[in-house]
């Protein structure tokens, strides 16, 4: 029977399965990982088993047609399965079924990134290489996402974020204000969540119990960005039920923190100034073009300068760049709009900070997105299983080896991740194990890809984590930013991969170059 009939069938009734693997998790040393000497998997106890129920599919802030045809369900699952007796979380699940029928019997599970991001609102099928052309392709909305219940979104920080663009980025009461969204939101979900259960171990158990609900021997597995993180994790508990497994802009485990964020910082921005460097045009209208942005970081830290912008659903608004704020434009949103990056950074350097300032506002302040993003799930982790893993002194050593010419104060926060040490005091929640923090080796087809300009998770990552898998192909597609599924080229790999796992069709990066900068006007 293929997937889509399995899900037919699982919706047309209430299914009560067991999830063996949650009493009992597989060992980390048996072979298909590595684990911190001592530790061992995080306990659990039996618990009452998993359901499936069939659901209506979740109410969006904005259509999504990719899931017109979607089969929609809930899975129950226990909040913390170290507590036997507690409260059950409900995760929406959603179903794509494949174009062609009947569907192959292995179906393709996506697990999106963030953490705190929702799979089901944007789900990942490229143009021209939908994942779902001959296997069904399930979506599940992490516990703590917005399409799953309890919900773990924070507008008290989506809302600071938005005031954010009109502040200095990394000034102490920044940081300050930033600390007390994050307590605010804490006080108020802590009276009806056990935060400390929100944490990767837990999802990928319920990813365990979502197999086992759809009666599903071996699936593919699918993760971008923080998903890679979670999908290591997972192969841990479950690698005899993975075909193959791909991971899209890689965040190890193993090596996951405030400081591991500069290195892909650097890297990216190596690579976007080094194209500029061999094409031309770009070089003769942008000579010496990183130098310029190291200084305008250090000389925007000391003298910061205000545009005035219209952001979306929010009309005129005053952007303040200092160095933190150009240094943060350049690694998740200018590496998103590759070709403008020499012209953005030469207006800037000859008084004009408009286009700059537009871009850094179209990223934090739209209305539209407040309450999509699960922060509560994005804290948790990253203040379990991320941060007390390194010293702030580790933290400034790794920015101090990779940008030594930036201002301390600019160094002092971490590239996407500003005033994170002080905001996990406020989240409270205990250190993850240490066995979270293993490597995965698991001998499944492995496909690793990353994008030379991702200045978020850079190819030096993806080639660690390749470098553990015993049966791995890894990519870096030239000029592609976070989101190599968005990438016409990733794209195409990812599709040939899922078809012929020990042998996708590779061919199109080496025919890829980088985009062509664009050449904006001569300054005034």
């Amino acid at each position: 029977m293929s997937a889509a009939g399995r899900a037919g069938l699982v919706l047309a009734m209430t299914l009560t399965v067991v999830c063996a693997a949650c009493t009992h998790p597989p060992s980390p040393s048996s072979g298909r990982s590595s684990s911190p000497p001592g530790s061992a998997a995080p306990a659990t106890v039996a618990h009452p088993p998993a359901q499936y129920e069939s659901a209506p599919c979740p109410e969006l802030p904005q259509p999504v047609p990719e899931l017109q045809d979607a089969h929609c369900a809930v899975l129950v699952v226990p909040e913390n399965r170290s507590k036997p007796g507690g409260r059950t979380l409900r995760l929406a699940v959603a179903i794509i079924p494949s174009e062609t029928q009947p569907a192959a019997a292995d179906p393709i599970v996506f697990i999106t990134g963030g953490p705190g991001e929702d799979a089901i609102l944007d789900p990942p099928i490229a143009e021209g290489a939908g994942l779902n052309h001959n296997r069904d392709l399930i979506l599940l909305s992490q516990r703590g996402n917005r399409s799953s219940q309890p919900v773990l979104t924070c507008p008290e920080i989506d809302e600071f974020f938005a005031r954010r663009v009109s502040l200095r980025y990394d000034a102490a009461t920044t940081g300050d204000e930033y600390v007390q969204a994050v307590k605010t939101c804490h006080d108020r979900l802590a009276g009806g969540a056990d935060l400390s259960a929100f944490n990767s171990t837990e999802s990928a158990y319920d990813l365990i119990d979502l197999r086992n609900a759809l009666h599903v021997n071996q699936w593919n597995v699918f993760s971008h960005s923080y998903g890679t993180d979670l999908a290591l994790i997972y192969s841990r508990l479950d690698a005899a039920a993975i075909r193959s497994l791909a991971l899209d802009g890689m965040t190890p485990p193993s090596i996951a923190s405030p400081g591991w964020t500069w290195s892909s910082a650097r890297e990216a921005f190596d690579n976007m100034m080094s194209a500029c460097t061999v094409q031309p045009a770009c070089q003769a209208h942008y000579p010496n073009l990183a130098d310029t942005f190291v200084r305008l970081v250090n000389e925007l830290e000391a003298n910061p300068v205000t545009a005035t912008v219209k952001a979306e659903g929010a009309g005129d608004t005053n952007v303040v760049l200092d160095g933190g704020a150009l240094l943060n434009w350049m690694v998740p949103l200018g590496t998103h709009f590759p070709a403008e990056v020499p012209a953005a950074i030469d207006e800037l350097a000859h008084g004009n900070p408009a286009r700059i300032a537009q871009r850094w506002a179209s990223a934090w302040v739209n209305p539209g997105k407040v309450g999509l993003m699960g922060w509560g799930l994005t804290l948790s982790i990253w203040c379990s299983e991320w941060v007390p893993f390194e010293s702030e002194d580790d933290q400034l050593r790794a920015a101090r080896e990779v940008f030594a010419a930036l201002p301390d104060s600019v160094r002092a926060q971490a590239p996407q991740l500003p005033f994170l040490r002080q905001a996990c005091a406020a989240w409270n929640v205990p250190k993850a194990s240490d066995w979270v923090r293993g490597v995965s080796a698991g001998d499944f087809p492995a496909l690793v890809l990353s994008g030379s300009y991702d200045g978020q998770t850079a190819p030096q990552s993806g080639q660690y984590v390749a470098q553990r898998l015993s049966h791995a192909t890894s990519v870096t597609v030239p000029g592609a930013a976070h989101g190599i599924y968005a990438d016409r080229c990733g794209a195409a790999v990812i599709a040939s991969f899922f078809v012929t796992p020990q042998q996708p069709d590779t061919s199109c990066v080496n025919s890829t170059q980088p985009p062509p900068y664009a050449i904006g006007p001569p300054p005034p």
